[in-house]
């Protein structure tokens, strides 16, 4: 190529010069600062820009309201990975709600905790119709247990959900467990490990995922660690005899995620096990390559130690794949209206910012939202392929759960009923209505605080139960949940059986020792053990 170096006339230079705008932005040094800081800003928009839609791939927030919120359908239109239904989700329309969800996202993973039993969302209103874990543990048929994880899969479907959080393959080891207790199919690791695998089966055959928690196992606690950080001073090799073998052979049935514990074993660490890399590490040296996801960050091991936005960055920087961020209701009267958004962009914001300065690596990041797209690109296939199923009737299984220490005598005409179950927890609503109304069959009932309750308020309580019953005809049932440890529900058991040695204790906890009148053991705060209870001691088969 020549060249022409024919030298510019001073009237061509002008015309350039006054022509060209990068030549005056170069002559005056302040338009070129300008312009290196706004291609500078131009340059971190796009990164933060990237750097968000990375984090919503590993956000699962819940939320407000039974319609989809504007906010959170731009989100997912952004990449989030999901959303998990609770109790203020629900309506008769649960499953438009889900359709909306996924023509926002078809990749979206949307969770339900539906264990059966006293854990229930989808009839949260009314009471879980399907057995619990220490139902299925109880009577120790694994087949049984089969069925109702299909069952409970079958329910998640039909309302247009694809990942079942459960089962639970805590052992619970500790009675005074005060989080786990019949959410756990029982104390021993073998009976645990095949209830497990069983329920994983009989979920992960109907195009759901299982999530098994809470890793490495929550039933050695006497804390809930929706209210603190529980320590567990075991040691490591039992430890993992004990409480992890039920994970492995969870996640060697094929499990296709599991749920983290919010619980420290000194051992291993001072972190929590949600932000342990030691702990968490442990599941990929077994082999399992699926979706880790993180027990609820707003709950107070966490909110009240590193914050929402801490345990964000610090779980992924772990190895945790999918954060679930929690439910905005759990503040109760404290919780601001916009509570949902706030936690949600509480992690999010952290996550970017961390992202952004270098404390976590986006192929941290890029790896774990790779997980959580695959599993949920599995599941859309499956969704796209695979009809829910038909229901079915899992009264049988409960009934034959229930059983009875001591005589339960000629059946009663009706019953009335003195409600001395423990306050809800943010987990487990253990002072449900609808244990009482399925029991009474809406006849008198009264509620009260064993623990709190003075012995003249006792007294006087059981006063007007006799009298009720009197009245009706009725039969005096003490409803307790927590009769093997709770000696405040055992003394309340005592006052009733001395003023009334007719009436009989309904225990919808764990059994215990055998106290001054026959306990019919339910073993789960449910609508359907509630009402079969009523079959037994009312006229029922026993």
């Amino acid at each position: 190529m020549t060249l022409d170096v024919t030298p510019e006339r001073p009237a061509d230079r002008t015309a350039n010069d006054a022509g060209t705008a990068p030549d005056a932005a170069t002559s005056d040094p302040a338009a070129s600062a300008a312009a290196a800081s706004d291609a500078a800003a131009s340059v971190a928009a796009d990164r933060d820009a990237e750097f968000a839609r990375l984090a919503n791939g590993v956000l699962w927030p819940g939320f407000f309201g039974t319609e989809l919120p504007e906010w959170l359908a731009a989100e997912l239109r952004d990449g989030l990975a999901g959303v998990v239904y609770f109790a203020q989700n629900l309506s008769p329309h649960l499953d438009r709600l889900s359709a909306a969800i996924h023509e926002a996202n078809p990749r979206a993973l949307i969770g339900v905790d539906e264990e059966g039993g006293s854990v229930t969302r989808l009839e949260a209103r009314t009471g879980s119709t399907a057995p619990g874990a220490a139902q299925l543990g109880a009577l120790d048929d694994v087949d049984a247990t089969r069925a109702t994880g299909a069952e409970l899969a079958r329910r998640i479907r039909e309302a247009g959900a694809d990942v079942l959080i459960g089962p639970v393959a805590d052992v619970n080891t500790d009675p005074r467990n005060p989080v786990i207790g019949v959410r756990a199919f029982g104390a021993d690791t073998a009976l645990v490990s095949r209830h497990a695998v069983a329920q994983v089966e009989g979920i992960q055959g109907s195009g759901v995922a299982a999530c098994v928690k809470h890793f490495p196992g929550h039933g050695d606690t006497h804390l809930d660690s929706h209210h603190g950080l529980p320590r567990i001073a075991a040691d490591p090799a039992e430890f993992d005899r004990v409480h992890v073998e039920p994970f492995r052979a969870a996640i060697a049935s094929g499990a296709r995620s599991v749920m983290t514990a919010h619980i420290v074993v000194p051992a291993w660490g001072e972190e929590p096990a949600t932000l342990n890399p030691r702990v968490l590490g442990m599941l990929r040296a077994a082999g399992f390559d699926g979706v880790i996801v993180t027990d609820a960050l707003d709950m107070a091991a966490i909110r009240e130690s590193v914050g929402i936005g801490g345990g964000a960055v610090r779980a992924l920087a772990a190895g945790a794949d999918l954060l679930c961020v929690g439910n905005p209701t759990n503040p109760g009267d404290g919780a601001a209206v916009d509570q949902d958004q706030r936690d949600f962009h509480a992690a999010k914001d952290a996550i970017v910012r961390a992202l952004a300065d270098g404390t976590l690596s986006v192929q941290r990041v890029t790896e774990a939202a790779a997980r959580v797209a695959r599993l949920a690109d599995e599941l859309a296939a499956e969704r796209a392929q695979e009809h829910p199923g038909v229901p079915e009737d899992l009264r049988g299984i409960v009934r034959r759960a229930i059983t009875v220490q001591g005589d339960l005598g000629a059946p009663a005409s009706g019953l009335v009923v003195l409600d001395a179950r423990r306050r809800a927890t943010l987990a487990v609503d253990s002072a449900a209505p609808y244990v009482v109304d399925a029991l009474t069959a809406g006849a008198w009932s009264h509620r009260i605080d064993a623990e709190r309750a003075t012995d003249a308020e006792v007294a006087g309580a059981v006063a007007e139960a006799r009298a009720a019953a009197a009245a009706s005809g009725s039969r005096i049932v003490a409803l307790v949940d927590r009769i093997d440890t709770d000696e405040a529900q055992r003394r309340f058991v005592d006052a009733v059986a001395a003023a009334d040695p007719g009436a009989v204790v309904v225990n919808v906890g764990l059994p215990g020792a055998a106290v001054a009148l026959p306990v019919l053991d339910v073993r789960a705060s449910s609508r359907i053990g509630a009402e079969l209870a009523r079959e037994v001691l009312v006229g029922g088969s026993r």
